[in-house]
């Protein structure tokens, strides 16, 4: 449970349909074209996919309805999946019921406003942050392994915390997805690659196993007296910053940084955190005499004081 009380006015941002290009190799001339790419609908998906990350089926529906393609299975298969997504589950998780196509045709149909510039494109954070679905975030790449849900059904999340794992550069996208295979094990809700781009893994109502460490409160290494049985895996989402292999002291990556300091406000504003409530491992936990974990990621995002517009309120 949580306990604070907080207010601000909302920034604004602008709501980027795309996400930053991605800075990979284009694909060889002489490789096979796939097949959804062999009608004019499936080269439309295509092509909006390009350069990007993660792309937001609704956006991708949109966008074939936009070209007349809605007679199409491209769009259909599409609208499906826009429908999962706003419901919070992965891609062919299982058969959509009308209520959630329901929900996929508005989404679809304002975002096609959106497109045409009939409706307004700026948005707040606040207002990003709390969509359903795969919440295009300015200035983050981010992969949604499992979207999001409504965020009114996620976990009650009343803390953030930053760990740091000994994972080889590149592992975080690895080591997402065996956390989605395997939600309540070991490990946290996010994983950051050196690159700066996040991975969310796991449902938001789904509790990995971390902060254990908040269980003791003898101060055998440091002193937890204030978040012993307060900071635990059942209030507070994890967030892991893959990398630091060999060198454990080698600190989070100028792009790491400059994501977490992005992420770390869009998870404030959609569960209502304070920035007194992000921790770092090392502050709960002590883990390795060589290094202090999570120590300059969460004081960095202590740093930015930044106050959502709606701070959760509640008797422990």
């Amino acid at each position: 449970m949580c306990e604070t009380s907080a207010t601000l006015a909302p920034v604004l941002i602008v709501f980027m349909i795309a996400l930053a290009p991605a800075n990979a190799a284009p694909p060889s001339s002489t490789a096979p074209t796939p097949p959804e790419q062999t009608t004019a609908a499936g080269r439309l998906v295509a092509a909006a996919r390009d350069g990007r990350v993660d792309t937001p089926r609704v956006e991708l529906a949109a966008r074939l309805a936009m070209a007349g393609f809605r007679d199409t299975p491209e769009f259909t298969a599409m609208r499906d999946d826009a429908a999962r997504e706003l419901a919070g589950r992965p891609d062919v998780d299982r058969a959509v019921t009308a209520s959630e196509l329901v929900a996929a045709d508005d989404a679809i149909e304002r975002l096609i406003a959106r497109l045409q510039g009939k409706a307004q494109q700026l948005q707040t954070l606040a207002e990003v942050a709390r969509m359903p679905g795969r919440p295009q975030v300015p200035g983050l790449q981010i992969v949604y392994i499992h979207p999001l849900g409504d965020p009114a059904l996620a976990n009650r999340w009343c803390n953030i915390l930053a760990h740091q794992t000994e994972g080889p550069p590149g592992s975080a996208r690895a080591l997402a997805l065996q956390q989605a295979a395997n939600p309540t094990k070991r490990g946290v809700t996010l994983w950051v690659d050196t690159d700066g781009t996040v991975y969310w893994a796991t449902a938001e109502n789904a509790i990995p196993t971390h902060g254990d460490g908040a269980n003791r409160n003898d101060n055998k290494y440091i002193d937890n007296s204030k978040t012993y049985h307060a900071v635990v895996k059942t209030n507070t989402v994890g967030v892991e910053f893959a990398g630091n292999y060999p060198d454990v002291r080698a600190p989070a990556t100028a792009q790491q940084m400059g994501a977490w300091l992005i992420l770390v406000r869009f998870l404030q504003e959609r569960y209502g955190i304070p920035p007194d409530h992000i921790f770092a491992h090392n502050w709960i936990d002590f883990k390795d005499a060589r290094y202090c974990e999570g120590c300059d990621l969460a004081s960095a995002a202590r740093k930015q004081s930044y106050m959502p517009t709606w701070v959760r309120s509640e008797a422990k």
